[in-house]
């Protein structure tokens, strides 16, 4: 009598090898934008069929980096939304916490604007725009942002920097943690700098600490 075939091992591999691909995609992609297909697989260590099996086409690479970013702002908002905080620590807690997020995936958004669409850029990003939009009309109602635009408008363009701020990262000319890049969404939502300063230094701090703590 056949026994049969033992699958999980399979599975596992090929679990595995996906996992590798979009790893080394992030991180080829961003040195090279241009890479193919080809050097991609040779970079994972896979051959040419395993990469094809998993993603048939540049495009289909990019959806799954893109659906993975999706997963991953998901779960970073979640983590930095801090409701019982006055408005401006929530704000720093929001951006430090989706700053990670924005470096691991800033050459997908470099990318994806062409590849896949502007509309699938804004799909990705829209639960951290609603949060932000939350946070201000919130410090509105507090008074510690000013209403000198609409919260949705001021959301949609810090959004807008922190894109184009994580591009200056992608040319090497500025380095950040993101305490650098929360201070200025602070400073554009109406906070004072020295105001600003303090209170993303004071978040850093505690965030750290957590993290340290094991969250």
């Amino acid at each position: 009598m056949t026994k049969p075939v033992a699958r999980e091992p399979q599975r596992r591999n090929a679990r595995s090898n996906r996992a590798r691909i979009l790893a080394t995609a992030r991180r080829e992609l961003g040195q090279n934008p241009d890479i193919t297909l080809e050097e991609l697989a040779r970079a994972a260590g896979v051959v040419r069929r395993t990469l094809f099996g998993h993603f048939p086409g540049r495009a289909a690479l990019l959806e799954a980096l893109a659906e993975e970013a999706s997963e991953t702002v998901r779960a970073a908002v979640a983590a930095g939304v801090r409701p019982s905080e006055p408005a401006d620590r929530a704000l720093a807690y929001c951006s430090l916490s989706m700053w990670p997020v924005g470096d691991r995936y800033r050459m997908l958004l470099a990318l994806a604007r062409h590849d896949l669409g502007e509309d699938r850029v804004a799909e990705i990003l829209r639960p951290a725009r609603e949060a932000i939009t939350a946070i201000l009309e919130r410090g509105r109602r507090d008074g510690l942002f000013p209403a000198h635009l609409p919260a949705a408008v001021l959301s949609a363009g810090l959004e807008a920097m922190t894109v184009a701020l994580l591009e200056e990262v992608n040319t090497g000319a500025l380095e950040d943690d993101g305490t650098r890049v929360a201070v200025a969404m602070l400073i554009a939502a109406g906070v004072p700098e020295k105001r600003a300063c303090a209170v993303v230094a004071a978040v850093a701090a505690e965030t750290a600490a957590e993290t340290a703590d094991g969250g």
